[in-house]
């Protein structure tokens, strides 16, 4: 117990992350991964463990990881490896709750600047502390380029859309104005994103439509892009299906349009013989509203279940029709559902 009670400065200088293991209760996790954090430059010690094929995370100070591995890990455990900077420990526990000591010192281990950073920010293609005036004026951001309180999520979603738009950057003509229609843009913050990591980052010449039915909405979303200068930044009020363009279309976007305008959507971006076709659908009613299948009859008289399997043979079809015209489809998770 007192060799257990003097690893303290192990764990604050020289460990990194280890394992407790060979566990003697069926009640309790096989294995238990530690690993050393910072959360907001507090020194923690993570461990990570799976039961029922969940994974559960819990973050302690050194003096309470210590309380936890004597009041309950070297009853319960056989094994603790931890691996250091400069050196090794493996402790070994009998069944009378003995722990034996075995050191093993090795070449320090060179490790990144970031490598403890719990805490450390993603490569966004916006950030933050570039303080883009769309984010500020749509309320992702405060005018000190720190993300507002409860808007995170939104950030995310701006951020992974644009990963997408960079997945697809060579398709995209370079000897010409590229055009791009975004229906069903609602407050546009991803039509802003748009413009404003293809224009002023990446220096291209694009020309941008978002249509929506919301008149107020578009008739603000037009004040700001007059506001940012962004001249060929143009918002539309109107219906998907009514929606006409004789020009050229490169990309069409389609975020959350409900039931069959996502359909629509498609449909014109294939009559425009459109290079990329983002599509994110939202509600599916018409498959659900005639769907029938007596081997399927106990699962679809329950309403949630009918529609996420109406939904999914929807987005199949969907697939289909773009692969038979020529398309190379993928049907990915945009963002995780806590996010949008």
């Amino acid at each position: 117990m007192d060799k257990l009670s003097n690893l303290k400065a192990y764990l604050k200088d020289d460990f990194v992350k280890g394992t407790i293991s060979n566990c003697k209760d069926k009640n309790y996790p096989s294995t238990i991964k530690l690993k050393k954090i910072f959360l907001k430059d507090k020194l923690c010690i993570q461990s990570s463990m799976v039961i029922n094929n969940q994974e559960f995370h819990k973050n302690y100070e050194i003096n309470e990881l210590i309380t936890y591995m004597e009041n309950e890990i070297i009853s319960t455990y056989k094994q603790i490896a931890l691996q250091g900077i400069e050196k090794d420990i493996s402790i070994l526990i009998s069944k009378k709750g003995k722990c034996k000591f075995i050191e093993k010192a090795h070449p320090k281990l060179m490790l990144e600047k970031d490598f403890f950073n719990h805490n450390k920010e993603k490569n966004y293609l916006i950030k933050a502390e570039e303080k883009p005036s769309f984010l500020i004026d749509l309320g992702v951001i405060d005018g000190y380029g720190k993300i507002k309180s409860g808007k995170n999520n939104k950030f995310k979603q701006i951020n992974r859309f644009l990963e997408f738009i960079d997945d697809i950057y060579e398709d995209l003509p370079k000897n010409r104005k590229i055009r791009i229609v975004d229906f069903g843009c609602g407050k546009s913050y991803l039509s802003f994103a748009i413009y404003y990591y293809l224009v002023e980052k990446k220096k291209l010449d694009v020309e941008i439509i978002g249509l929506d039915l919301k008149k107020q909405v578009i008739d603000n979303c037009n004040k700001l892009a007059e506001k940012y200068g962004y001249k060929e930044l143009k918002f539309l009020c109107g219906d998907i299906k009514d929606y006409s363009d004789q020009n050229k279309i490169d990309m069409v976007i389609s975020l959350h349009a409900c039931d069959t305008a996502t359909d629509y959507a498609i449909q014109k971006a294939i009559n425009w013989k459109a290079k990329v076709i983002l599509c994110v659908p939202c509600c599916q009613h018409e498959l659900n509203a005639t769907i029938k299948n007596e081997l399927l009859n106990d699962i679809l008289e329950y309403g949630i279940l009918k529609e996420k399997i109406s939904a999914l043979i929807t987005d199949g079809i969907r697939g289909e029709i773009l692969k038979q015209k020529g398309y190379k489809v993928d049907i990915m998770e945009f963002i995780d559902m806590e996010h949008t």
